[in-house]
Parts: C-alpha cells; sequence; structure tokens
C-alpha cells in the first residue's frame, strides 16, 4: 500500500470545488494529521478561486481531475463531486495510487460500490466513504450507551433527514431534481438515517453494523423524476424495527430515537451539520432511573473527525478506518438498503441501464 509522503500527515487533493468541499476545506486547516496540496474543478480559474476563496494558498489548482491525479505531491484524494462522478473518479483515483475518502454516497448502486471497493483493493489504496456524523464523539457515546444495555433491548429505530419547501421547485436546474445527476431525498439525505438505524441495530446485535432483513418504502416521485419525500420501514434481525424518512420539499424534525424495552434515546441533532465550527453533541436518555442528559463536547466539526480519522488510518498503512466509520462491507450494505429503497419507489436512474 502506498504510504503519505510525510510521516506526520497526509497531503490531499480535493476533486471538485463545490460547497461540501468548503466544509472538508475547513476542517482539514485545524488538523495536525492532514493538509490540503491541491484542487481540481473543471477550470484552472475555478480550482485557484476556491484556493484563494479558502486560504489555503499552498495549494496547486488544476483544471482538470486528471491533472490532479497525476500530481505527484497529492497522496489522498477527496472526491467531492456530484454523485454518479463518485465511482467513476474513484476508480480512476486508486488506479492512480491515491488513496480514497469518497463522500456519500459512495456510488449510485451496490454494483458500482463493488467495482469501486475492487479498485481500492487491486491497487492497494485506502478507501472510506465519508458519511461525517459517523466519527463524531457523539455515536461513540451513542454506540456506548446501546451496548450497556442502558435502554434494555433495542426495539425500534426513527430516524429523519429533509429539508426545503414550497409549492413549486424553486431550483429546477439544481442536482438535487436532476436524476441524472443523482437526485432526489433518499440519495442525498435518506442516507444519513439508513446509515445510523443499521449502525444502531448493529451495536443492538452485538455487531460494528448489520443490514436489514426486509426493506418497505413509499414516496413521492415528482415532475423531474426523483424522490421529493419517502420513508421506508427496515426490519433487523431480532425483530428491530426502523422508520426513516427523507425530504428535499420538506424540512422535517431532524432528530433519531431509539426505543428499548427499558427506555429511550433522543438525539436532537443526529446529523451534526455544523461546517464552519466544531460542533457539540447532545445525548438524552429516559429509563427508570429518569432523564440524564450527555453532553459530549466537540473538538471540531464532522469533516474534521472524519477526515482525522481518514489520515490516520492512511499515514498507519491501513486500507480501512475502523468501525464506526464506513468500512468496505459497511458501505455494501448500505447501497444494497438504498437500492432496496429506491426499488420500491419504481427509481431508476441513467446509470442502472
Amino acid at each position: 500500500m502506498p504510504h503519505a509522503s510525510d510521516s506526520t500527515h497526509v497531503n490531499w487533493g480535493i476533486l471538485g470545488a463545490g460547497g461540501i468541499a468548503k466544509a472538508f476545506a475547513a476542517a482539514v486547516g485545524l488538523l495536525a494529521n492532514a493538509q490540503i496540496v491541491a484542487v481540481a474543478s473543471r477550470s484552472a480559474d475555478k480550482a485557484a478561486a476556491f484556493i484563494r476563496d479558502n486560504a489555503i494558498a499552498e495549494a496547486t489548482p488544476h483544471g482538470s481531475y486528471e491533472a490532479l491525479l497525476a500530481d505527484d505531491t497529492v497522496d489522498a484524494v477527496y472526491i467531492a463531486t456530484p454523485h454518479p462522478m463518485h465511482a467513476p473518479w474513484a476508480i480512476r483515483a486508486a488506479q492512480a495510487g491515491k488513496h480514497l475518502m469518497v463522500e456519500k454516497p459512495i456510488a449510485m448502486n451496490h454494483a458500482q460500490t463493488l467495482t469501486v471497493i475492487d479498485a481500492a483493493t487491486t491497487h492497494g489504496v485506502f478507501l472510506m466513504e465519508a458519511f461525517k456524523d459517523r466519527c463524531h464523539p457523539q455515536t461513540h457515546k451513542l454506540l456506548e450507551l446501546i451496548r450497556s444495555g442502558v435502554i434494555g433491548q433495542v426495539r425500534t429505530v426513527r430516524a429523519e433527514f429533509g429539508w426545503g419547501g414550497g409549492d413549486t421547485i424553486q431550483e429546477p436546474d439544481s442536482r438535487i431534481f436532476n436524476p441524472g445527476l443523482g437526485g432526489g431525498g433518499i440519495l442525498d439525505v435518506g442516507c444519513y438515517p439508513v446509515a445510523l438505524t443499521r449502525l444502531i441495530a448493529g451495536a443492538a446485535l452485538g455487531r460494528d453494523f448489520a443490514n436489514p432483513t426486509s426493506v418497505r418504502g413509499v414516496g413521492c416521485v415528482g415532475e423531474t423524476g426523483v424522490d421529493e419525500w419517502a420513508s421506508a420501514v427496515m426490519l433487523f434481525e431480532n425483530n428491530i424495527v426502523a422508520e426513516v424518512a427523507c425530504s428535499v420539499r420538506a424540512t422535517l424534525e431532524n432528530t433519531a430515537r431509539v426505543i428499548g424495552s427499558r427506555g429511550s434515546i433522543f438525539l436532537p441533532e443526529p446529523w451534526l451539520n455544523a461546517r464552519d465550527t466544531a460542533q457539540d453533541g447532545r445525548i438524552i436518555v429516559v429509563n427508570a432511573d429518569g432523564e440524564q442528559i450527555y453532553e459530549i463536547d466537540g473538538e471540531h466539526t464532522c469533516f474534521g473527525y472524519e477526515t482525522h480519522v481518514a489520515s490516520q488510518a492512511i499515514l498507519a498503512g491501513q486500507a480501512q478506518a475502523p468501525a464506526p466509520a464506513m468500512t468496505h462491507a459497511d458501505s455494501l450494505g448500505q447501497m444494497a438498503t438504498l437500492d432496496a429503497w429506491r426499488a420500491e419507489l419504481g427509481l431508476k436512474y441513467p446509470c442502472e441501464g
């Protein structure tokens, strides 16, 4: 496996200069084990503007993704392109010997995810799907509480993530409403409650994650052909039931709750969406002992935590980061679940034939 060019930090290149890349850049600037050395966009001018606007003057701008992959100073690539471009550029980056952190969803479907993992394994590079909340201390505390049995056996999980509103689409040209760009709620935000419920079910079953034995979904497919709001019910082993919801046309409560045989756990902010400043966590447990509130200090944004974890794994010569970060098997189970939910709504994106 290729090692980082310096034993103390990883040199990252950003592929795609949009809003999520900006959050990544802000996070890396506060880390001791990572730095940004290159940014690639559709034009050198846009890449240079991103570097200037995000105060990373030491980075090299590239006017093509190919140029960044050919840059020998880059150890690892953060792929922050629109969804359908994740898999093909992850494969090309792996072929170029670059370690990888790929923004969620790692690909458009399970089959593409298999291909990405195969490329990373074949070329001996690190690969992690970037689910930002997975590496935050709040998630670690949540798993600790579930495994401790503080609410007994897990019965039901409820989680939702949705935003947007209005009676008409305000941005009809947005990628969110473009099926060719992987638009819709399930891939963009529904993936978060699915990933969290799979993590919780896994902890309840003594594993790093669990995959549902069945998925049933309903929702609204809008005029542009993407899912605008949707819900799903998933059944896991031990009769654990999860209810998830997402939307890009309605703002939901954006909370998560775990109900057990002897109490409940509530997450007021499960997705920890702060992009510019460190974010604390908060977990509320209610059981026979009353209400206990756990305040979790956050030193970084979620983007900072996940990049720190990925960089540490790369520096250690590891192919994957430790759970609860997304492992290869976890990403495969995640995409299979999203495929099943989308299939329930009759969704089929162009890349699926």
